[in-house]
């Protein structure tokens, strides 16, 4: 039963953590998932899966394939044909001098690079002859429905200058500089500032939007806006064979400018549910306490179960006790007073050291001074057994007697 008893409280323990966390769950209110996380996996307001998923049916005869290599790395895509495409919406498009140099030659092979980021490093500024502003902030939250964020389009190429609007968040990126020699302005701002251009480079083209929110699943699920996706999009060839979707800057660190391996632990702790909440890391820690609260049960010192030990019992007496009954019961006194004498000198013999050979007055003088008897019992006492010697029986009195003579003197010595 005690073994069981860890196990229990384990049991209990997990139990009421669960409750808590149905019921904290029940009781949370239903809010709007406001992470940034532009991945094409997640179905979050702010991710890209609703943009990603609609390639197939902006371009059929495309095979998309979805890289997280640094540039010129791409399986199943060269860098010298044309008729791809790249596509690479991200927080940060944080590209080195060589990182760009290798995405302007895969465009000039004609290929076209499609880039929607909020932050363009300074190395893709210079080689594009343009400048690009940021805020510092991560992002900017429209409080009011009639401050909602706005874009358009250009014309021409395109045919309308229809605004799209939503009530959602906004990074409100611009170019504070563009060559327009070199640069044609697509798209601008709700205060007119251009945040989508293209340039032309060889056979191909170089295409870099700054506000790239509005590929998210909110956005583009706001009323009509799915058709800024259409258009913003309609200006990669749609002939195209091959598309890499990019997730190289979406995951690339900011410090080192390479995206460092993790490993599956970290991975698995770093998953996120619909809540925002880490429910395997919530798991793994349970399970610690829970083996932590097992083995501090375990270390406990168990005590052996100690039986009652009974007092030694003298076997020896009574053996002694027995015989004498035997003798006794068989009115074979002389022969019983013989080993009750027999007895008493080697009781004599093992305690007081005195030789019993001859039990004459200096015996019984020694006797006398080590046991503290009087002479006169001690006398009593071999005379009788002197007597024994030459008996041919002997009374039951007589046994009594010598009996009585013997306990006297075990209880005075």
């Amino acid at each position: 039963m005690k073994k069981i008893i860890p196990y229990l409280l384990a049991a209990v323990l997990a139990g009421a953590i669960l409750a808590l966390y149905v019921t904290g769950n029940r009781n949370r209110r239903k809010q709007l998932d406001e992470r940034v996380t532009l991945r094409r996996q997640d179905k979050i307001p702010y991710a890209t899966y609703v943009a990603f998923n609609n390639l197939k049916h902006l371009f059929p005869a495309a095979k998309v394939r979805v890289s997280r290599q640094e540039p010129g790395y791409w399986d199943s895509v060269s860098m010298y044909d044309s008729k791809q495409a790249y596509i690479a919406i991200t927080d940060r498009f944080s590209a080195d001098e060589a990182e760009m140099k290798k995405l302007i030659a895969f465009a000039r092979a004609g290929t076209d690079v499609f880039i929607s980021a909020r932050y363009v490093s300074s190395a893709a500024d210079q080689l594009l002859q343009c400048a690009s502003s940021a805020f510092e902030q991560a992002y900017t939250l429209v409080p009011e429905p009639e401050e909602e964020v706005r874009l358009s389009l250009s014309t021409p190429p395109f045919t309308d200058t229809i605004h799209y609007q939503y009530p959602g968040r906004s990074y409100y990126s611009y170019f504070s500089h563009v060559d327009t020699s070199i640069t044609q302005v697509l798209g601008y701002d709700q205060s007119g500032r251009p945040d989508f251009i293209r340039l032309r480079t060889g056979m191909g083209n170089f295409f870099v939007h700054l506000e790239p929110l509005a590929f998210s699943n909110y956005f583009l699920l706001h009323e009509r806006n799915m058709s800024y996706y259409t258009k913003a999009l309609s200006v990669i060839d749609t002939g195209v064979t091959r598309i890499v979707w990019d997730e190289y800057y979406l995951y690339k660190k900011k410090e080192t400018g390479h995206q460092k391996k993790k490993g599956w632990l970290a991975v698995l702790m770093s998953m996120k549910n619909a809540e925002g909440e880490y429910p395997f890391r919530a798991a793994f820690w349970l399970l610690l306490l829970l083996l932590l609260l097992y083995v501090l049960m375990e270390m406990r010192r168990r005590q052996r179960y100690i039986p009652v030990l009974k007092k030694p019992r003298n076997d020896s007496l009574d053996f002694v006790k027995t015989i004498g009954r035997l003798y006794y019961d068989k009115s074979d006194h002389l022969n019983l007073s013989r080993k009750m004498a027999a007895y008493f000198l080697e009781h004599v013999r093992s305690r007081y050291k005195l030789s019993t050979g001859l039990l004459n007055e200096e015996f019984t003088r020694n006797l006398h001074f080590k046991s503290g008897v009087s002479e006169t019992e001690i006398a009593e006492i071999t005379g009788f057994i002197k007597y024994l010697d030459q008996a041919g029986g002997l009374s039951e009195k007589q046994l009594l007697l010598f009996h009585k003579q013997l306990e006297s003197f075990y209880q005075k010595a």
